[in-house]
């Protein structure tokens, strides 16, 4: 439950931070798509996160198979979502090209490293007795 309550409240904050922008500069700095970009990458790190959490309950010790796994799940829906952007017409909007890829592009690196520090922050309760703990 501690990774649903800090996904929500993260998900909140980049919502809230995209309207303040979209309000005072509209366009020009955030794609009126971002929030389908915002949903999609919200989908998918919660689809990632049931099946990883699937998977290390069949298997407890591939936890990198799949943390993995979800990293290129990640990966390989989120270039298909740029190329259907881009073959459905989207390199034609010139400036908006540019801004619907910067606004992809950063949330993509944000929610990448949300589930990297939640992971980490996690790693305590699983090191083995007796290491040192920094």
């Amino acid at each position: 439950m501690t990774f649903l309550r800090n996904f929500l409240i993260f998900c909140a904050i980049i919502w809230a931070i995209m309207y303040g922008l979209q309000m005072q500069f509209g366009a020009a700095v955030i794609h009126p798509k971002a929030y389908y970009i915002l949903g999609f990458f919200a989908v998918l790190t919660g689809v990632t996160y049931w099946l990883t959490a699937v998977l290390l309950r069949a298997n407890p010790d591939g936890f990198m198979v799949a943390f993995f796994g979800g990293m290129v799940l990640r990966l390989l829906l989120s270039l298909t979502l740029v190329l259907v952007f881009l073959y459905k017409g989207g390199g034609k909007e010139g400036h908006g090209t540019w801004t619907f890829l910067g606004s992809f592009f950063l949330m993509y690196f944000l929610f990448a490293g949300f589930e990297i520090w939640s992971i980490l922050s996690n790693l305590r309760p699983f090191s083995k007795p007796g290491e040192s703990q920094l």
